[in-house]
Protein backbone atom coordinates (compact mmCIF):
# COMPACT_ATOMS: atom_id res chain seq x y z
CA UNK A 1 0.00 0.00 0.00
CA UNK A 2 1.26 3.38 -0.94
CA UNK A 3 2.14 5.40 1.86
CA UNK A 4 0.95 9.56 1.62
CA UNK A 5 1.89 12.08 3.61
CA UNK A 6 -0.59 14.03 5.56
CA UNK A 7 -1.86 17.29 3.77
CA UNK A 8 -0.14 20.54 5.41
CA UNK A 9 -2.26 22.24 7.96
CA UNK A 10 -3.70 25.55 6.55
CA UNK A 11 -2.14 28.67 8.33
CA UNK A 12 -4.39 32.05 8.88
CA UNK A 13 -2.58 35.25 8.06
CA UNK A 14 -3.79 38.74 9.70
CA UNK A 15 -4.51 40.82 7.13
CA UNK A 16 -3.10 44.28 8.19
CA UNK A 17 -5.49 46.56 7.95
CA UNK A 18 -4.58 49.47 5.19
CA UNK A 19 -4.82 52.95 6.87
CA UNK A 20 -6.91 55.83 4.98
CA UNK A 21 -4.70 58.93 4.61
CA UNK A 22 -6.69 61.95 6.35
CA UNK A 23 -6.24 65.70 5.01
CA UNK A 24 -6.11 67.64 7.74
CA UNK A 25 -6.07 72.04 7.20
CA UNK A 26 -5.10 73.95 10.25
CA UNK A 27 -6.40 77.80 10.96
CA UNK A 28 -8.65 78.28 8.46
CA UNK A 29 -12.39 78.50 9.19
CA UNK A 30 -15.38 76.67 7.75
CA UNK A 31 -16.05 78.99 5.52
CA UNK A 32 -13.27 80.69 4.19
CA UNK A 33 -11.85 76.97 3.32
CA UNK A 34 -15.23 76.44 1.85
CA UNK A 35 -14.63 79.51 -0.96
CA UNK A 36 -10.79 78.61 -1.22
CA UNK A 37 -11.78 74.90 -2.58
CA UNK A 38 -14.31 76.71 -4.77
CA UNK A 39 -11.50 78.91 -6.11
CA UNK A 40 -8.49 76.94 -6.00
CA UNK A 41 -10.32 73.45 -6.21
CA UNK A 42 -9.30 72.54 -9.24
CA UNK A 43 -5.45 73.36 -8.93
CA UNK A 44 -4.79 72.21 -5.22
CA UNK A 45 -7.05 68.75 -6.37
CA UNK A 46 -6.43 67.93 -9.74
CA UNK A 47 -8.46 65.47 -11.10
CA UNK A 48 -6.68 61.81 -11.01
CA UNK A 49 -6.42 59.80 -14.04
CA UNK A 50 -8.45 56.86 -14.03
CA UNK A 51 -7.06 53.79 -12.76
CA UNK A 52 -6.38 50.34 -14.65
CA UNK A 53 -9.48 49.26 -13.16
CA UNK A 54 -11.75 51.98 -14.30
CA UNK A 55 -10.27 51.62 -17.68
CA UNK A 56 -10.75 48.20 -18.31
CA UNK A 57 -14.51 48.63 -16.81
CA UNK A 58 -15.01 51.20 -19.29
CA UNK A 59 -13.44 49.23 -22.17
CA UNK A 60 -16.08 47.33 -24.96
CA UNK A 61 -13.88 44.43 -24.96
CA UNK A 62 -14.45 41.40 -22.34
CA UNK A 63 -11.85 38.57 -21.29
CA UNK A 64 -12.40 34.92 -22.39
CA UNK A 65 -13.84 33.07 -20.19
CA UNK A 66 -11.42 30.38 -18.72
CA UNK A 67 -12.04 27.10 -20.02
CA UNK A 68 -12.06 24.22 -17.46
CA UNK A 69 -9.27 21.69 -17.56
CA UNK A 70 -10.22 18.45 -19.14
CA UNK A 71 -9.69 15.55 -16.37
CA UNK A 72 -7.47 12.61 -17.47
CA UNK A 73 -9.14 9.82 -19.12
CA UNK A 74 -8.69 6.51 -16.37
CA UNK A 75 -5.79 4.53 -17.66
CA UNK A 76 -5.68 0.59 -17.97
CA UNK A 77 -4.04 -1.12 -14.30
CA UNK A 78 -1.21 -3.31 -14.95
CA UNK A 79 0.16 -5.98 -12.13
CA UNK A 80 3.03 -8.50 -13.14
CA UNK A 81 4.39 -10.63 -11.13
CA UNK A 82 7.76 -12.44 -11.50
CA UNK A 83 7.52 -16.04 -11.55
CA UNK A 84 10.25 -18.77 -11.36
CA UNK A 85 9.86 -22.28 -11.63
CA UNK A 86 12.83 -25.25 -11.00
CA UNK A 87 13.26 -28.64 -11.98
CA UNK A 88 13.76 -31.95 -9.79
CA UNK A 89 14.99 -31.81 -6.04
CA UNK A 90 16.28 -35.37 -5.09
CA UNK A 91 17.36 -35.75 -2.79
CA UNK A 92 20.32 -38.83 -2.60
CA UNK A 93 21.88 -40.25 0.51
CA UNK A 94 25.00 -37.78 0.17
CA UNK A 95 23.14 -35.26 0.33
CA UNK A 96 20.51 -35.83 3.81
CA UNK A 97 23.86 -37.22 5.24
CA UNK A 98 26.13 -34.12 4.15
CA UNK A 99 22.95 -32.01 6.01
CA UNK A 100 23.30 -33.97 9.26
CA UNK A 101 26.68 -33.51 9.70
CA UNK A 102 26.09 -30.28 9.10
CA UNK A 103 23.02 -29.53 11.75
CA UNK A 104 24.19 -27.35 14.70
CA UNK A 105 22.61 -26.85 18.19
CA UNK A 106 18.62 -28.62 18.09
CA UNK A 107 18.92 -29.67 14.41
CA UNK A 108 19.05 -33.04 12.51
CA UNK A 109 19.41 -31.46 9.35
CA UNK A 110 20.88 -28.32 7.73
CA UNK A 111 19.96 -28.12 3.93
CA UNK A 112 20.59 -24.38 3.43
CA UNK A 113 23.98 -24.95 2.49
CA UNK A 114 22.64 -26.63 -0.89
CA UNK A 115 20.44 -23.72 -1.96
CA UNK A 116 22.28 -20.48 -0.40
CA UNK A 117 24.04 -19.52 -3.99
CA UNK A 118 20.77 -19.20 -5.30
CA UNK A 119 18.67 -17.40 -2.18
CA UNK A 120 18.98 -14.17 -3.96
CA UNK A 121 17.83 -15.18 -7.44
CA UNK A 122 14.78 -16.21 -5.57
CA UNK A 123 14.10 -13.30 -4.02
CA UNK A 124 14.05 -11.64 -7.21
CA UNK A 125 10.60 -13.36 -7.88
CA UNK A 126 7.39 -13.00 -6.24
CA UNK A 127 6.72 -16.56 -7.02
CA UNK A 128 9.07 -19.21 -6.83
CA UNK A 129 7.28 -23.25 -7.83
CA UNK A 130 9.71 -26.63 -7.80
CA UNK A 131 9.36 -30.14 -8.17
CA UNK A 132 9.82 -31.68 -4.96
CA UNK A 133 11.00 -35.10 -6.19
CA UNK A 134 11.16 -36.77 -3.19
CA UNK A 135 8.87 -37.37 -0.36
CA UNK A 136 9.41 -34.95 2.43
CA UNK A 137 8.44 -36.41 6.42
CA UNK A 138 9.96 -36.16 9.60
CA UNK A 139 8.51 -39.55 10.68
CA UNK A 140 10.49 -42.17 8.16
CA UNK A 141 13.76 -42.79 8.34
CA UNK A 142 15.77 -41.12 5.39
CA UNK A 143 16.43 -43.40 2.41
CA UNK A 144 17.55 -43.02 -1.33
CA UNK A 145 17.14 -44.53 -4.70
CA UNK A 146 15.31 -46.46 -5.78
CA UNK A 147 12.51 -45.74 -2.74
CA UNK A 148 13.01 -42.17 -1.54
CA UNK A 149 12.28 -40.49 1.67
CA UNK A 150 14.04 -37.40 2.99
CA UNK A 151 13.92 -35.36 6.08
CA UNK A 152 11.64 -32.81 6.30
CA UNK A 153 14.02 -29.90 7.11
CA UNK A 154 14.88 -30.31 3.17
CA UNK A 155 11.60 -28.51 2.19
CA UNK A 156 11.86 -25.91 5.32
CA UNK A 157 15.31 -24.97 3.81
CA UNK A 158 13.60 -24.50 0.16
CA UNK A 159 11.27 -22.58 1.88
CA UNK A 160 14.12 -19.84 3.57
CA UNK A 161 15.06 -19.98 0.06
CA UNK A 162 12.03 -18.52 -1.23
CA UNK A 163 9.88 -21.67 -2.28
CA UNK A 164 6.34 -21.26 -1.64
CA UNK A 165 4.84 -23.51 -4.42
CA UNK A 166 6.03 -27.07 -4.27
CA UNK A 167 4.73 -30.11 -6.91
CA UNK A 168 4.14 -33.62 -5.30
CA UNK A 169 3.44 -36.07 -8.30
CA UNK A 170 6.20 -37.53 -9.85
CA UNK A 171 7.39 -41.18 -10.28
CA UNK A 172 8.39 -41.21 -6.40
CA UNK A 173 5.29 -39.91 -4.66
CA UNK A 174 4.50 -43.73 -3.82
CA UNK A 175 8.15 -45.02 -2.94
CA UNK A 176 6.55 -45.30 0.83
CA UNK A 177 2.96 -46.47 0.33
CA UNK A 178 0.03 -45.56 2.63
CA UNK A 179 2.65 -44.57 5.52
CA UNK A 180 4.32 -42.18 3.21
CA UNK A 181 1.52 -40.69 1.70
CA UNK A 182 0.37 -40.36 5.53
CA UNK A 183 3.41 -38.89 6.74
CA UNK A 184 4.40 -36.47 4.11
CA UNK A 185 1.00 -35.10 3.95
CA UNK A 186 1.18 -34.45 7.80
CA UNK A 187 3.89 -33.00 7.34
CA UNK A 188 3.14 -30.57 4.65
CA UNK A 189 0.27 -29.37 7.02
CA UNK A 190 2.84 -28.25 9.47
CA UNK A 191 4.18 -25.58 7.16
CA UNK A 192 3.33 -21.99 6.85
CA UNK A 193 0.58 -21.11 5.30
CA UNK A 194 1.37 -19.16 2.78
CA UNK A 195 2.72 -22.74 1.28
CA UNK A 196 0.49 -24.50 -1.83
CA UNK A 197 0.74 -27.67 -2.41
CA UNK A 198 -0.23 -29.70 -5.32
CA UNK A 199 -0.24 -33.01 -6.90
CA UNK A 200 -2.06 -35.32 -4.30
CA UNK A 201 -6.26 -35.96 -3.95
CA UNK A 202 -8.05 -37.31 -1.84
CA UNK A 203 -9.80 -39.45 -3.86
CA UNK A 204 -11.85 -38.79 -6.95
CA UNK A 205 -14.81 -36.62 -4.60
CA UNK A 206 -11.23 -34.35 -3.89
CA UNK A 207 -10.80 -33.76 -7.84
CA UNK A 208 -13.22 -30.41 -8.31
CA UNK A 209 -10.81 -29.10 -5.61
CA UNK A 210 -8.10 -26.52 -7.40
CA UNK A 211 -4.69 -25.40 -5.22
CA UNK A 212 -4.75 -21.98 -5.19
CA UNK A 213 -2.29 -18.92 -4.56
CA UNK A 214 -3.60 -15.27 -4.78
CA UNK A 215 -0.32 -12.54 -5.18
CA UNK A 216 -0.96 -9.26 -5.45
CA UNK A 217 -4.40 -9.58 -6.73
CA UNK A 218 -3.78 -12.02 -9.16
CA UNK A 219 -4.98 -15.49 -8.85
CA UNK A 220 -2.76 -18.63 -10.00
CA UNK A 221 -3.60 -22.16 -10.17
CA UNK A 222 -1.63 -25.11 -9.70
CA UNK A 223 -2.31 -28.23 -11.24
CA UNK A 224 0.31 -31.48 -11.53
CA UNK A 225 0.13 -34.65 -12.62
CA UNK A 226 2.62 -37.79 -13.59
CA UNK A 227 2.91 -40.51 -16.44
CA UNK A 228 3.70 -43.14 -13.42
CA UNK A 229 4.96 -43.87 -10.20
CA UNK A 230 7.86 -46.54 -10.87
CA UNK A 231 5.25 -49.52 -10.76
CA UNK A 232 3.75 -49.01 -7.50
CA UNK A 233 0.32 -49.46 -7.76
CA UNK A 234 -2.33 -47.05 -5.70
CA UNK A 235 -2.95 -48.78 -2.48
CA UNK A 236 -6.69 -48.45 -1.17
CA UNK A 237 -5.28 -47.67 2.54
CA UNK A 238 -3.55 -44.73 1.14
CA UNK A 239 -5.22 -41.83 2.18
CA UNK A 240 -4.37 -39.21 -1.32
CA UNK A 241 -3.75 -39.88 -4.73
CA UNK A 242 -1.97 -39.12 -7.72
CA UNK A 243 -3.66 -38.38 -11.26
CA UNK A 244 -1.86 -40.03 -13.89
CA UNK A 245 -1.41 -37.99 -17.51
CA UNK A 246 -3.51 -40.90 -19.19
CA UNK A 247 -6.37 -39.87 -16.98
CA UNK A 248 -7.27 -36.95 -19.78
CA UNK A 249 -10.71 -36.54 -18.83
CA UNK A 250 -10.28 -36.21 -15.19
CA UNK A 251 -7.23 -33.82 -16.57
CA UNK A 252 -9.39 -31.35 -19.01
CA UNK A 253 -12.10 -31.17 -16.35
CA UNK A 254 -9.41 -29.99 -13.67
CA UNK A 255 -7.96 -27.73 -16.48
CA UNK A 256 -11.25 -26.14 -17.76
CA UNK A 257 -12.50 -25.35 -14.43
CA UNK A 258 -9.05 -23.91 -13.25
CA UNK A 259 -9.43 -21.79 -16.11
CA UNK A 260 -12.74 -20.63 -14.85
CA UNK A 261 -11.51 -19.07 -11.13
CA UNK A 262 -7.79 -18.01 -11.97
CA UNK A 263 -6.09 -15.74 -13.80
CA UNK A 264 -3.21 -18.17 -14.60
CA UNK A 265 -3.58 -21.80 -15.12
CA UNK A 266 0.22 -23.12 -14.15
CA UNK A 267 0.28 -26.94 -15.13
CA UNK A 268 3.51 -29.33 -13.85
CA UNK A 269 3.93 -32.24 -15.78
CA UNK A 270 5.65 -35.32 -14.73
CA UNK A 271 6.95 -37.34 -18.15
CA UNK A 272 9.27 -37.92 -21.10
CA UNK A 273 12.04 -40.47 -21.09
CA UNK A 274 15.07 -40.40 -18.32
CA UNK A 275 18.67 -39.23 -19.63
CA UNK A 276 16.82 -38.12 -22.41
CA UNK A 277 17.22 -34.62 -24.22
CA UNK A 278 14.96 -35.29 -26.99
CA UNK A 279 10.91 -34.35 -26.63
CA UNK A 280 8.39 -37.44 -27.08
CA UNK A 281 5.05 -37.26 -29.55
CA UNK A 282 3.27 -38.01 -26.15
CA UNK A 283 4.51 -34.74 -24.25
CA UNK A 284 3.62 -32.51 -27.29
CA UNK A 285 0.16 -33.92 -27.69
CA UNK A 286 -0.38 -33.41 -24.03
CA UNK A 287 1.04 -30.18 -24.25
CA UNK A 288 -1.64 -28.99 -26.85
CA UNK A 289 -3.93 -30.30 -25.32
CA UNK A 290 -3.77 -28.83 -21.92
CA UNK A 291 -2.91 -25.31 -23.69
CA UNK A 292 -6.40 -25.53 -25.38
CA UNK A 293 -8.13 -26.77 -21.87
CA UNK A 294 -6.97 -23.65 -20.78
CA UNK A 295 -3.00 -23.69 -19.30
CA UNK A 296 -1.00 -20.75 -19.77
CA UNK A 297 2.07 -22.25 -18.62
CA UNK A 298 3.22 -26.10 -18.77
CA UNK A 299 6.12 -27.02 -16.48
CA UNK A 300 7.91 -30.17 -17.29
CA UNK A 301 9.86 -32.61 -14.99
CA UNK A 302 11.47 -36.19 -15.02
CA UNK A 303 14.01 -36.50 -17.51
CA UNK A 304 16.82 -35.63 -15.17
CA UNK A 305 18.03 -33.80 -18.23
CA UNK A 306 17.12 -30.47 -19.81
CA UNK A 307 14.50 -30.35 -22.76
CA UNK A 308 13.95 -27.35 -25.13
CA UNK A 309 10.50 -25.07 -24.88
CA UNK A 310 8.09 -23.40 -27.35
CA UNK A 311 5.20 -21.37 -27.57
CA UNK A 312 1.64 -22.81 -28.04
CA UNK A 313 -1.48 -21.33 -29.66
CA UNK A 314 -4.33 -22.38 -28.22
CA UNK A 315 -7.45 -23.21 -29.20
CA UNK A 316 -8.80 -19.91 -27.70
CA UNK A 317 -6.19 -17.81 -29.62
CA UNK A 318 -4.28 -17.43 -26.01
CA UNK A 319 -0.45 -18.09 -25.88
CA UNK A 320 0.77 -20.65 -24.06
CA UNK A 321 4.34 -21.53 -22.59
CA UNK A 322 5.96 -25.30 -22.19
CA UNK A 323 9.01 -25.93 -21.01
CA UNK A 324 9.21 -29.42 -21.45
CA UNK A 325 11.90 -30.44 -18.78
CA UNK A 326 13.95 -28.26 -16.52
CA UNK A 327 16.39 -31.13 -15.74
CA UNK A 328 17.66 -31.52 -12.05
CA UNK A 329 18.18 -29.13 -9.52
CA UNK A 330 19.52 -30.63 -6.97
CA UNK A 331 21.14 -34.48 -6.77
CA UNK A 332 24.47 -36.46 -7.09
CA UNK A 333 23.36 -38.15 -10.35
CA UNK A 334 26.57 -39.30 -12.15
CA UNK A 335 26.56 -38.33 -15.46
CA UNK A 336 27.53 -34.92 -16.29
CA UNK A 337 24.16 -34.36 -18.43
CA UNK A 338 22.08 -35.02 -15.09
CA UNK A 339 24.55 -31.94 -13.41
CA UNK A 340 23.11 -29.62 -15.55
CA UNK A 341 19.29 -27.85 -15.00
CA UNK A 342 17.32 -24.71 -15.98
CA UNK A 343 14.68 -22.22 -13.72
CA UNK A 344 12.28 -21.07 -16.11
CA UNK A 345 11.86 -17.34 -15.49
CA UNK A 346 8.44 -15.60 -16.82
CA UNK A 347 6.01 -12.79 -16.20
CA UNK A 348 2.37 -12.95 -15.57
CA UNK A 349 0.97 -9.95 -16.91
CA UNK A 350 -2.69 -9.05 -15.33
CA UNK A 351 -4.01 -5.68 -16.95
CA UNK A 352 -7.59 -4.32 -16.06
CA UNK A 353 -9.16 -1.61 -18.50
CA UNK A 354 -11.25 0.95 -16.97
CA UNK A 355 -14.41 -0.42 -17.64
CA UNK A 356 -13.33 -3.64 -16.05
CA UNK A 357 -12.20 -5.75 -19.03
CA UNK A 358 -9.45 -8.07 -17.67
CA UNK A 359 -6.57 -8.91 -20.22
CA UNK A 360 -4.29 -11.55 -19.19
CA UNK A 361 -0.49 -12.67 -20.83
CA UNK A 362 2.98 -14.70 -20.06
CA UNK A 363 5.67 -12.65 -21.19
CA UNK A 364 9.61 -12.71 -21.62
CA UNK A 365 10.33 -16.58 -20.53
CA UNK A 366 13.98 -16.94 -19.91
CA UNK A 367 15.53 -20.21 -19.19
CA UNK A 368 18.61 -19.66 -16.66
CA UNK A 369 21.30 -22.71 -16.72
CA UNK A 370 21.88 -24.26 -13.54
CA UNK A 371 25.08 -27.06 -12.06
CA UNK A 372 24.79 -28.61 -9.53
CA UNK A 373 28.35 -29.30 -7.97
CA UNK A 374 29.85 -31.69 -5.63
CA UNK A 375 33.84 -32.30 -4.61
CA UNK A 376 35.10 -35.69 -5.07
CA UNK A 377 33.34 -38.54 -2.99
CA UNK A 378 30.28 -36.21 -3.80
CA UNK A 379 31.23 -33.99 -0.96
CA UNK A 380 29.73 -30.47 -0.41
CA UNK A 381 26.94 -30.63 -2.89
CA UNK A 382 25.87 -27.35 -3.86
CA UNK A 383 23.67 -25.83 -6.80
CA UNK A 384 24.51 -22.57 -8.99
CA UNK A 385 23.25 -20.59 -11.36
CA UNK A 386 25.85 -20.88 -14.35
CA UNK A 387 26.13 -17.40 -14.50
CA UNK A 388 27.79 -17.78 -11.01
CA UNK A 389 29.82 -20.91 -11.96
CA UNK A 390 33.57 -20.42 -12.70
CA UNK A 391 35.74 -22.35 -14.71
CA UNK A 392 38.12 -23.46 -11.53
CA UNK A 393 35.03 -24.95 -9.94
CA UNK A 394 34.30 -27.35 -13.07
CA UNK A 395 37.83 -27.95 -12.86
CA UNK A 396 37.23 -29.16 -9.40
CA UNK A 397 33.53 -30.85 -10.28
CA UNK A 398 33.83 -34.64 -8.35
CA UNK A 399 32.69 -35.83 -11.86
CA UNK A 400 35.39 -35.77 -13.44
CA UNK A 401 36.65 -38.62 -11.74
CA UNK A 402 34.54 -40.50 -14.68
CA UNK A 403 34.08 -37.76 -17.24
CA UNK A 404 37.10 -35.75 -17.84
CA UNK A 405 35.18 -33.61 -20.29
CA UNK A 406 33.14 -31.86 -17.99
CA UNK A 407 33.83 -27.95 -18.26
CA UNK A 408 32.89 -24.54 -17.84
CA UNK A 409 32.57 -24.54 -22.48
CA UNK A 410 30.84 -27.68 -22.32
CA UNK A 411 27.99 -26.87 -19.42
CA UNK A 412 27.66 -23.64 -22.20
CA UNK A 413 27.88 -26.13 -24.72
CA UNK A 414 25.00 -28.40 -23.41
CA UNK A 415 22.91 -25.47 -22.85
CA UNK A 416 23.27 -23.91 -26.42
CA UNK A 417 22.54 -27.26 -27.94
CA UNK A 418 19.52 -28.40 -26.17
CA UNK A 419 17.51 -24.93 -25.43
CA UNK A 420 16.59 -22.23 -28.40
CA UNK A 421 18.77 -18.95 -28.78
CA UNK A 422 15.53 -16.71 -27.57
CA UNK A 423 15.11 -18.47 -24.47
CA UNK A 424 18.51 -19.08 -23.14
CA UNK A 425 19.72 -17.07 -20.49
CA UNK A 426 23.56 -17.63 -19.83
CA UNK A 427 24.28 -14.48 -18.11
Amino acid sequence: MEKHAAPPKKHRRNARRKRTPVLRVVGVTLATGAALLCLFGQTLFPKAPATRLEVAASSESTAPPVEPVPEEPAQPVTTTLHFSATGDNLIHSPIYKQAARRAVGDEKYSFDYCYEHLAPFYAQQDVNWINQETLCNKELEPSTYPCFSTPGECAEALYRAGFRVFSLSNNHTYDKGASGIAATLRFWDTMPEDVVTTGLWHGEADYSTIPMQTVNGVNIAYLSYTEHTNGIPQSKAMTANVIYTSQTDVIRQQVEAARQVADFVVVGVHWGVEDSHKITEAQRTLAQQLSDWGADLILGTHPHVIQDAQWLTAADGRQCFVAYSLGNFLSTQSKPDQLVGAVLTVDLNKTVDPDGTVHRSVTDPKLHPTVTHYDAGKSNVRTYLYRDYTPELAKAHGVRADHNSFSDEWIRATAQTYISEPFLELS
